[in-house]
């Protein structure tokens, strides 16, 4: 809808001034958001960062001017997209990837999965590389992780040893697809079946991920997204987390929303019809349901704003996807030819990736170190970034933490001392390419 200018503004109706207000913020976004012509050498080339315009600052300010600052009507749609891209019931937003993950390890210790709820000290099988806080649940719920060694050059956890992992105190598994590369789904849930594991799928990483032509996320129990600027969509903080299982949704619901037994969304009440019905817990008959609490919970919501960009970052996924794809299968032909020295990323047979990043390993017999690569790319203004906490068992955090090893973590340590990964989100266009691949291969060949 386009407003004449000519008329003053207190002639419009409220939607009318609502229109011209949001034509002026995309014009605004248009003239002074719109990236500029990449110069090689005078412009940086991230590892990842938000790709957005007129549509997404438009979205933002539309749900500015309800002013409903807490989860909303944006919220709403942006869940229900997630949950049938992802292809299950429910999604979750909450205020991170990270939070994500923390309500997805938490709800498996929810009392109302009966028989199956974790409890302390049971153990949780996942990988020694990552990110800390695919781990940090684990520990942070008391129970104890099982770490396996890595596999080069997928960087998902080696499943060779998944079964001489398990003990009678084995209760789940929790695993990030690594860089957007998913795991071995079919060896992880055979075995979780088997044993009758719960299984966690950490996607922060994967947005758009298949295994075997389906999306990641929907074969474990729970599953989570992160959409910090630095991933495939963004919100600025956000993420959230997804199931099909309505024991876990109401967990994952609750533990969100202060631990609250009432499902009511912000600002309704009364959505079970027996608000004051209730005898829960060692509290009076008909004591209030909005303030009955049946887990120890948080509140991880995510706002309406954040939401309102998540939905237009939607209506982009599939581009972004497709350029991150051939942005990864550009530099895997054109650095073919460097795996005497470099170690090039492959996919796990049976997945086609949505690529975060692509990751490097540098060879034991090449003539120069990864630090060495990474100080020469970032003279040169490219960005590289480590494979997060390398081997999580050598960060600091780790120290007195009860956890478990089963193997060596050889590969752990490889990649902590050898790897780095270089980007290919959507706002690195040819020219930019072009650069990269240049500067890592005069670097290579000198």
């Amino acid at each position: 809808m386009t407003i004449e200018p000519t008329r003053e503004p207190e002639s419009l109706t409220e939607a009318e001034l609502r229109a011209r207000i949001l034509d002026l913020v995309g014009e605004y976004a248009d003239r002074f958001h719109a990236p500029a012509p990449f110069e090689p050498g005078a412009h940086p080339v991230p590892v990842s960062g938000k790709v957005y315009g007129a549509a997404e600052m438009r979205a933002l300010a539309d749900a500015s001017l309800d002013f409903w600052l807490t989860t909303g009507r944006f919220n709403d749609s942006f869940e229900a997209r997630l949950a049938r891209i992802i292809g299950v019931k429910k999604a979750f937003t909450a205020n991170s990837g990270s939070s994500a993950n923390l309500l997805a390890v938490t709800a498996l210790t929810s009392h109302l999965l009966g028989e199956r709820a974790l409890k302390p000290g049971d153990e949780v099988i996942t990988c020694a590389t990552g990110f800390p806080t695919t781990v940090n649940p684990i520990l942070q719920n008391r129970l104890t992780p099982v770490f396996l060694d890595v596999d080069i050059p997928t960087y998902n956890m080696d499943t060779s040893l998944l079964e001489d992992a398990i003990t009678p105190r084995t209760r789940a598994v929790v695993l990030a697809h690594t860089l957007g590369n998913p795991f071995d789904l079919d060896r992880v849930m055979e075995v979780a079946r088997r044993h009758n594991l719960l299984v966690v799928e950490d996607c922060c990483d994967a947005l758009g991920a298949t295994w075997k032509g389906r999306p990641v996320g929907g074969f474990g129990d729970v599953s989570t997204l992160s959409f910090y600027p630095a991933h495939h969509i963004t919100t600025g903080e956000g993420g959230a987390a997804l199931t099909a299982d309505t024991r876990l949704a109401r967990a994952i619901e609750s533990l969100r929303d202060w631990g609250r037994d009432c499902w009511c969304a912000p600002g309704r009440d009364d959505t079970c019809k027996k608000r004051f019905g209730w005898q829960l817990g060692d509290l009076p008959f008909g004591y209030d349901h909005k303030y009955t609490y049946s887990h120890v919970g948080y509140n991880l919501k995510m706002t309406d704003m954040q939401a309102a960009v998540g939905v237009a970052q939607l209506d982009r996924l599939d581009d972004f996807i497709a350029i991150r794809r051939a942005n990864f299968s550009r530099l895997s032909t054109e650095l073919a030819d460097l795996q005497d020295v470099l170690v090039l990323p492959q996919a796990t047979p049976g997945a086609d990736p949505s690529w975060f990043g692509f990751p490097l390993t540098v060879a034991d017999d090449a003539p120069f170190t990864r630090d060495a690569l990474a100080i020469h790319l970032n003279e040169r203004k490219i960005a590289t970034r480590l494979l997060f906490g390398g081997n999580l068992l050598r960060q600091p955090f780790m120290r007195g933490q009860d956890h478990r090893v089963v193997g060596t973590l050889d590969r752990s340590d490889r990649v902590m001392r050898q790897t780095l990964w270089i980007g290919v989100y959507p706002g690195i266009g040819p020219a930019a390419l072009d650069y990269v691949i240049d500067t890592l291969r005069g670097f290579c060949h000198r």
